[in-house]
């Protein structure tokens, strides 16, 4: 797989939360060939199934990003919006972005805004309509709208919006296609509206009923600068093995053996205590009669903002991971 080639597929496909359905048919294309069956639920997830007669493995990378929602067209023609998730308004100035139609714009701010204290509710998107009606052909309220930047290479690391949690995506189908025989039951998820409360997870995890649930995603790192140490995971130092977030704490003995298989395999990996923030391995964990639930995490740098970036070696140990615990011996 050429990994650059696939990612930049799966960045720009559209898919904010609840519009996943582009994002889930690239998807659907590339993971074709590792699985026996591919579903999607009421909801939207993209099931795909590996047969097997052992245990039930989950692995859910959320497919869904943060966005704008379209509130309402003013007479001069602009778009008042809403967010999708957890947006910041001073970290998205200025940002040029699409509709799902096409239709372009830039991120702008009233003029006599607070900039100290600067919030969804000032901003617009201008998308260089003369007035009210022109714009409404162009967009409807009720219209997402997601992030339009580039991806670059930038020596061993990559810059793009939505890694979060495309790259998890794209760990899971590069595990797909390395996967050695295995008697697990594999479960491979692409959920939805991950960004608006981890809600396709919740869904897909109590119609799977799993033995073991694995949330792939982002995780935050602490070598940005003037971090407050509110992470404990690098760039570059490896896979990052959950232990907590706010939304799970993960189960000991998961953790334990996610981290011995990493020092059995040499598989680079640190543990990962998040003290903000969440993934679908909340919802997985407390399905059902519950779930032993853990997580393998990229270290990303400048989440939620059009410009994240991590490193391509932690991408690379996140694949080996997943890989080394889907065709791992576990119990039922």
């Amino acid at each position: 797989m050429d990994m650059m080639k696939t990612l930049t597929e799966l960045v720009f496909a559209f898919g904010p939360s609840g519009c996943e359905r582009d994002i889930s048919q690239v998807i659907e294309k590339l993971a074709k060939p590792y699985v026996d069956e591919i579903s999607r639920d009421t909801m939207g997830n993209l099931i795909c199934h590996k047969k097997g007669s052992g245990p039930k493995v989950m692995f859910s990378a959320h497919m869904d990003s943060i966005g704008f929602v379209a509130t309402h067209i003013d007479e001069k023609g602009f778009v008042h919006v809403g967010m999708l998730g957890g947006v910041s308004a001073r970290e998205v100035m200025y940002t040029p972005v699409r509709f799902q139609n096409g239709t372009t714009g830039l991120i702008c701010a009233k003029s006599d805004a607070d900039w100290d204290k600067l919030k969804i509710s000032d901003l617009f998107i201008d998308i260089g309509a003369t007035n009210e009606d022109e714009a409404k052909r162009l967009v409807q309220v009720g219209d997402a709208a997601v992030y339009d930047a580039p991806i670059r290479q930038a020596g061993k690391r990559v810059i793009s919006p939505y890694l979060d949690d495309r790259i998890a995506c794209l760990v899971l189908l590069a595990a797909m296609e390395q996967l050695e025989k295995t008697d697990n039951n594999l479960y491979f998820v692409f959920s939805v509206q991950e960004e608006v409360g981890a809600r396709g997870a919740k869904t897909a995890a109590w119609a799977i009923d799993p033995d073991y649930g694995i949330a792939v995603d982002v995780t935050g790192a602490d070598d940005e600068p003037e971090r407050k140490h509110q992470a404990s995971c690098l760039c570059g130092k490896g896979a990052a093995v959950k232990v907590m977030d706010r939304s799970v704490i993960c189960s000991p003995a998961l953790v334990e053996k996610l981290m011995a298989l990493a020092e059995e395999k040499g598989i680079p990996a640190q543990r990962d205590v998040l003290q903000f923030g969440g993934t679908d391995a909340g919802p997985i964990q407390a399905t059902r009669g519950g779930v032993y639930a853990g997580g393998i995490s990229i270290p990303c740098r400048y989440t939620h903002t059009p410009t994240e970036l991590v490193d391509w070696n932690d991408v690379n140990a996140c694949v080996d991971l997943v890989e080394a615990f889907a065709t791992c011996m576990l119990e039922k």
